[in-house]
């Protein structure tokens, strides 16, 4: 099985008679998508371009035999891109499986996809996914597939702003945070893969979700995600992930491709 770096938090999992992709924003090959991201990093949900079909998405992992899936864990543009809708024309055979906020902000209709709330499932004889908390909108997802638990994060993270908050503001987000931790622990105290928020914009304690993530949640495998993208910032986590038993995977390039061992 193998794990790929698509762009921002947009991953794909693919196996020999399957392909998950998720949170897909733009392509791996997309010059413009780094400036539109910064727009939606600042605040401007209006840009919703579909951006140039340049990438390992179109190029490679859309004609890959075997069921295709695509998962979304929430409306933000920078999370979900309608394009992924017209995938369906040339894979008809395409399971969507959307976070049912999509439904609520009116970006896709009820019979485009089926549609998760957290605590439910979605389950075939290819993949089991159930849909968990976020502390911002949508959900985060953990599937089994392959024989491997994997967990993607969505926009769940402790989103305390510590630097621009009272520590009642801080506190109450990271308590949010703990919560949906919990929750998680509760069902899959481990997992084999964990694709989770690094993000140097929360300021000088920026991994504090990621290590309590880690140190809640045995992980084998860590990949950071979400982080705008300053990679030698993301990939300081390793220090903290490695001493705490994680094989942290740096990544260094979109379209990047990462073994995961059977």
């Amino acid at each position: 099985m193998e794990l790929v770096y698509i762009y921002h938090s947009g991953f794909a999992l693919c196996g020999d008679d399957f392909t998950v992709i998720m949170d897909y924003y733009r392509d791996s090959g997309d010059s413009q998508a780094q400036s539109d991201l910064n727009r939606l990093m600042d605040g401007n949900f209006n840009n919703q371009g579909t951006g140039t079909l340049d990438g390992i998405v179109h190029d490679e992992l859309l004609h890959r035999p075997g069921k295709l899936y695509v998962l979304v864990s929430h409306f933000h543009p920078d999370h979900f891109n309608k394009e992924i809708l017209t995938w369906r024309e040339q894979r008809p055979d395409t399971v969507f499986v959307f976070s049912k906020d999509i439904l609520r902000h009116r970006r896709a209709q009820k019979e485009d996809a089926i549609w998760l709330e957290k605590g439910e499932v979605y389950q075939d004889e290819t993949l089991w996914v159930r849909a968990f908390g976020s502390t911002d909108v949508g959900v985060s997802f953990l599937l089994q597939v392959g024989g491997k638990k994997i967990f993607h994060a969505g926009d769940l993270n402790n989103w305390h702003w510590m630097d621009e908050s009272d520590e009642t503001e801080w506190r109450r987000a990271e308590e949010s945070f703990l919560h949906e931790l919990d929750d998680l622990f509760a069902y899959a105290p481990k997992v084999d893969v964990a694709m989770f928020p690094v993000d140097p914009r929360l300021g000088k304690k920026y991994m504090r979700g990621a290590e309590q993530f880690v140190a809640k949640i045995k992980t084998h495998i860590f990949v950071p995600m979400h982080f705008t993208p300053e990679y030698a910032k993301a990939n300081a986590f390793r220090d903290f992930a490695e001493v705490n038993g994680v094989r942290f995977i740096a990544l260094t390039c979109n379209g990047q491709k990462i073994k995961i061992e059977q």
